[in-house]
């Protein structure tokens, strides 16, 4: 499962008490979830190019840190940031410094910190398989991994619609940064055309990917290891079962 661990988009969090903090891992051991993965807060933008931003940016992605070591989490997913104002280059080389900074002096432990491609809308970085390794690169202390966004995959111009496309995608994947270093999927179809570089999920199968790829890229056999997270609309609650019952059923026919 994937949750926030606070208000996802205002700067201040309310402290995790020990009670809260309890709760949570007692109910996860009882309900056996794993992996648990959270989302960082929206506002985190680890390339910006305006230095009082970027400060903010560091001290919240510093805290989302320390939040999700407290709640045991294994996973702290993070969109690399816009490098508004600045080249790709300079952005790739702050969100890699800023990843430093943030962690510094903590002991992570068993938490992985995984950069999530994005769809390239603006300046974002991160819409290349080259920007995240480029990333990881910088930071060989930290064992970044990463979580791929089918949506994100399809509007930033990796054609996954075709089988041919989908293989072509995954082997630019496993020579840059490594499938096996892919430890989650945000699976949605996208309601935005293919390389529009815009970012809007749709329910499965029933945006311009399509069931057909998606099928393919949940059967894939170098992202079964991977945790398959969905990231639809919430529309409807029926609509989530529907999504998620798809998702099952793409898997149980492999």
């Amino acid at each position: 499962m994937q949750l926030f661990s606070r208000n996802p988009r205002g700067w201040q969090a309310k402290p995790l008490t020990q009670g809260m903090v309890a709760l949570f891992r007692r109910t996860r051991r009882q309900t056996r979830l794993r992996p648990v993965a959270i989302h960082c807060n929206y506002l985190v933008n680890l390339a910006s190019a305006q230095e009082t931003i970027l400060e903010k940016s560091r001290a919240s992605f510093r805290e989302e840190i320390q939040r999700a070591i407290l709640l045991g989490a294994d996973y702290l997913v993070v969109h690399p940031g816009s490098a508004r104002g600045a080249r790709a280059v300079d952005g790739i080389e702050t969100c890699a410094r800023s990843l430093q900074i943030a962690c510094r002096g903590l002991n992570l432990g068993r938490l992985r910190i995984l950069l999530e491609n994005t769809a390239g809308q603006g300046a974002c970085i991160g819409n290349s398989f080259e920007h995240l390794r480029e990333i990881k690169d910088r930071c060989p202390k930290l064992r970044l991994a990463f979580c791929i966004d089918t949506a994100h995959l399809f509007t930033s111009g990796y054609d996954i619609r075709e089988e041919e496309g989908l293989e072509a995608t995954i082997d630019g994947l496993d020579r840059s940064v490594g499938a096996k270093l892919v430890r989650l999927v945000h699976f949605n179809d996208s309601r935005a055309p293919h390389n529009s570089r815009v970012d809007r999920h749709w329910h499965i199968g029933l945006g311009h990917i399509g069931g057909a790829a998606l099928r393919r890229v949940a059967g894939h056999p170098k992202l079964r290891h991977a945790a398959f997270i969905l990231e639809t609309p919430y529309d409807d609650p029926m609509a989530d079962l529907e999504n998620l019952n798809k998702l099952r059923s793409f898997v149980e026919d492999e």
